[in-house]
């Protein structure tokens, strides 16, 4: 018996994180982005956490175009910054978002201690027939001196994973979606929809 298509809008305008995503996803699920349904809105993200600002993001999508939807929101929380850059981590340095500057203030900031432990995490808002459920991904790790490799993007050339030995930039997509935290929130989404699709 065919498996049923599940077309998912994922609230974003960035094509890598949604090809990283549909990657991550059984083939049964298309992933679509805002561009695909034509929503070029500036979605607010006014929430004092990263769930609140995933679900802020799908509610609006959802309100709006009633599509099965998700979103996410992604932060990298340094120890000896007391959690920044966080909610903030893509506007961490102006609203431009450019990654280059944020890397070059976390550095900066940075450069006076000797504790660089850090997290990245991820909560992913998923609204499904009217319903809201949340997911979660942490990876664990430290953040470099300097910049290492050229793939991903973000904080991705100064962050390591613990135990790896290198930088996210450093990996391959495929090794990078074996061990990131938006691999693990992703992991959780997939089995809650094969659960779904199972039942």
């Amino acid at each position: 018996m065919e498996t049923k298509k599940r077309s998912l809008v994922f609230a974003t305008q960035n094509q890598n994180k949604a090809k990283e995503i549909q990657g991550l996803l059984p083939d049964y699920v298309q992933v679509k982005t805002l561009k695909d349904i034509q929503c070029t809105d500036d979605i607010p993200e006014t929430q004092p956490d990263l769930a609140g600002n995933a679900l802020q993001k799908a509610r609006y999508i959802y309100d709006k175009y009633n599509v099965d939807c998700f979103a996410d929101d992604t932060g990298l929380e340094i120890d000896a910054l007391n959690g920044e850059p966080g909610i903030y981590s893509a506007r961490y340095a102006g609203p431009e978002k450019d990654s280059e500057q944020n890397m070059d203030l976390v550095l900066k900031k940075l450069s006076q201690y000797t504790d660089r432990k850090a997290q990245f995490r991820t909560v992913i808002a998923l609204i499904l027939d009217g319903k809201e459920y949340l997911f979660e991904g942490i990876v664990i790790g430290e953040i470099r001196k300097e910049r290492c490799g050229m793939e991903g993007f973000g904080y991705d050339p100064i962050f390591e994973p613990e135990n790896y030995g290198k930088t996210f930039a450093e990996m391959s997509l495929s090794e990078k979606n074996q061990r990131s935290h938006r691999s693990r929130a992703i992991e959780k989404l997939k089995d809650f929809l094969e659960e779904i699709k199972a039942s």
